[in-house]
């Protein structure tokens, strides 16, 4: 069963709720290269939209390592074989490809070179790359705080924006990925919120993208 709340959702779209504040910003600096492989300057800051509102609806979450987590989790892929990462990645057993386990290596290395640099102390980031480590790999949530960056990585793929990326990388048309999107990845998620989010997300892309009719 999904973890529930009690609280509100916000199921608007997510361009009406971009990532609040500044407070993030020294990290965002220091990840700008990692940023542009995979189209990752569209995704990570879509992503930490969704895990604001995903902490919106469990307060009882460590916010702050949320954040941290979704704007650092897939940063690693800017240091794989860029080759690799659409010929792996998203063919196959793509949740088991080696280039996978490769990207989230990378990614807690580099939470462990930015972060203490910027203050964060050592028990901080272990709780960031526990997450990182095996949050496309590993099937089971370690934490709540866990549970929201994997429903937020993947929330971005229900969006219009994420879908056009997303659906090019799978060689499928938007209305086939819609429909994976249905099927495979709702069952996914891990709190009721994403699944709230998810649902009223892909309603309005289907009908936006003519996906009755664009088969």
């Amino acid at each position: 069963m999904p973890i529930d709340t009690a609280l509100a959702v916000d199921t608007s779209p997510i361009s009406t709720t971009p990532p609040a504040g500044t407070d993030l910003d020294p990290i965002w600096s220091r990840v700008v290269p990692e940023t542009r492989a995979r189209s990752n300057d569209i995704h990570l800051p879509i992503s930490l939209a969704y895990a604001e509102r995903l902490c919106a609806a469990h307060p009882e979450a460590d916010a702050l390592v949320v954040r941290v987590a979704i704007l650092l989790h897939d940063t690693g892929w800017g240091r794989v074989d860029e080759e690799r990462i659409l010929s792996e990645g998203f063919s196959g057993d793509w949740r088991k490809a080696d280039i996978r386990y490769e990207h989230e290596r990378q990614g807690c290395l580099i939470a462990e070179e930015v972060l203490p640099e910027l203050g964060y102390d050592a028990e901080f980031v272990g709780r960031v790359t526990a997450i990182i480590d095996g949050h496309d790999t590993r099937p089971e949530a370690r934490s709540l705080e866990d549970a929201l960056v994997r429903d937020a990585d993947r929330l971005w793929r229900f969006d219009q924006v994420g879908i056009a990326l997303a659906s090019s990388w799978f060689k499928l048309t938007p209305s086939a990925y819609m429909d994976r999107l249905e099927t495979e990845i709702v069952p996914e998620l891990q709190t009721s919120a994403a699944r709230q989010m998810a649902e009223a997300d892909l309603a309005r892309s289907r009908a936006l993208l003519k996906a009755s009719v664009l088969r």
